[in-house]
């Protein structure tokens, strides 16, 4: 018998699922992607990708400590962790607010020895005592009617949604942390490099410039000029180091490592950019995990409209019971069976001092809140990639020209020491042109070290690495 009725109520409750949904209907706004990034020539139509990986795209770098801390990164960093704490927990919120789609159910057993007094109410004056066991169960579901429960769902999954997609731009924004902390510390290990090559030959000239000066052939200002330069170029070594060190130590603690225990060795190397694959602006919209999560968020503050909307009209529950009860024989026995259906009941506030009216608007003005968010979102995203396509291209032409500076310098700084050695200048003209190369070679390795975290920051802005489609 209790089958019969759970049936009934599943039948009735599929047919509720069916009812009307109080929530607006979902529209995000509209912000239309141009054919092309402005500061990129060329179009390519898109595909959707919003679950494609992100990928190892620092493997680029063809740099194995780079893939290590990258590793290590995703393995230990505690804003990793959280990130995923909050999935987590809006995974379960999600879980929560589903299982009020499915009825509530409760079995339960009772067995008593009671005695019955004999001058009850049609009693016969002798006591009585008798035994009763009882084994059911119930069932209590709340008819959907208005989609209340149904638009919590949606809000919860939405939200679940959005916090995978924060959790997704942490990993990327981590990624891209780690790799510009690296770019910079060997762009540190090449200054450091240059300086020293620039102090040995310093070194040398001031040497010259002494022995010169004891053969009464340079004079004292020329001495002081070359110590000068040499006390400079070996004050900026310290200056290196110290940012070094400093650099060193936030890798540490991006790699979760005490910077106590925790050093790279320094290294020079190749120092360039590979070729980052922009795709089509479209594609943007699709790879970015931040606009990912401020469209969720705002699909969710809209079901929850509905929610308040729904508040207005009556709750709708029905109940359901049955089992066995009997107080002598066998328990589990036909005779022994009962049921009941009902009660349904329903209620409905009539008077709340306006709470329902005001979380309505509460609901509606929270939505124009994540619309304007996920505007600028979308307006922040193309923002970033233009300038990071900017950067590379002005970058690029700008350290052909650096490059040409640093040489001339070079070649300028050569020919005043020659001209000095042969007495054809005075020391002031090697100052000068010493100076001047190494400034040139320095902004030469500025340039190429910007031109790493140009690389770097468009994949940030990108959303992950892309392909032309």
């Amino acid at each position: 018998m209790l089958n019969v009725g759970m049936l009934s109520v599943s039948v009735l409750a599929a047919a509720m699922l069916s009812g009307c949904s109080m929530a607006p209907a979902y529209q995000p706004p509209q912000v239309a992607a141009p054919q092309a990034f402005k500061e990129l020539d060329g179009w390519a139509q898109a595909t959707p990708m919003d679950t494609a990986p992100r990928g190892e795209w620092w493997g680029a770098f063809n740099d194995p400590v780079l893939n290590d801390l990258e590793q290590r990164a995703a393995a230990a960093r505690p804003t990793l962790t959280a990130a995923l704490a909050r999935y987590d927990q809006a995974l379960a919120v999600a879980r929560v607010e589903a299982s009020d789609l499915f009825p509530d159910v409760n079995a339960g057993g009772d067995a008593s020895r009671q005695r019955v007094s004999g001058n009850r109410f049609m009693g016969n004056g002798n006591p009585q005592s008798y035994n009763d066991y009882m084994v059911g169960a119930s069932l209590d579901y709340e008819l959907d009617l208005w989609g209340r429960i149904r638009n919590s769902v949606r809000a919860a999954r939405a939200d679940a949604q959005a916090s995978e997609a924060d959790l997704a731009a942490a990993r990327l924004s981590l990624q891209a942390a780690v790799a510009d902390a690296y770019a910079r510390l060997r762009g540190l290990d090449a200054q450091a490099d240059l300086l020293h090559r620039t102090v040995e030959a310093f070194e040398r000239a001031y040497q010259l410039t002494s022995t010169r000066h004891e053969g009464g052939i340079a004079s004292g200002i020329d001495v002081n000029r070359a110590k000068t330069t040499l006390s400079n170029a070996k004050a900026r070594i310290s200056a290196v180091a110290n940012d070094r060190a400093a650099t060193e130590h936030e890798i540490a603690a991006l790699v979760g490592v005490v910077a106590s225990d925790f050093s790279i060795p320094p290294k020079v190397q190749k120092l360039s950019a590979p070729d980052v694959p922009t795709g089509a602006p479209s594609q943007l919209l699709q790879r970015r995990p931040d606009v990912a999560a401020a469209e969720r968020r705002m699909f969710a503050t809209n079901a929850r409209i509905g929610v308040a909307k729904a508040a207005f009209f009556p709750t709708l529950t029905l109940g359901l019971n049955g089992g066995w009860e009997t107080t002598h024989g066998q328990l589990l026995t036909t005779p022994n069976s009962f049921w009941g259906l009902g009660p349904l009941a329903a209620a409905v506030n009539l008077f709340d001092g306006g709470r329902r009216q005001a979380q309505v608007k509460l609901s509606r003005a929270e939505y124009e809140e994540q619309a304007a968010a996920y505007r600028g979102t979308v307006l922040g995203a193309f923002q970033q990639v233009e300038d990071g396509i900017a950067a590379l291209r002005h970058l690029s032409a700008q350290l052909v020209d650096q490059r040409d500076a640093a040489q001339a310098a070079q070649r300028t700084s050569d020919l005043a020491f020659t001209r000095y050695r042969d007495g054809a200048s005075d020391y002031l003209e090697v100052v000068i042109a010493q100076t001047d190369a190494l400034n040139a070679q320095s902004a030469l390795l500025s340039a190429q070290i910007a031109q790493m975290r140009a690389s770097i920051s468009l994949v940030k802005a990108l959303g992950g690495p892309t392909t032309q489609a």
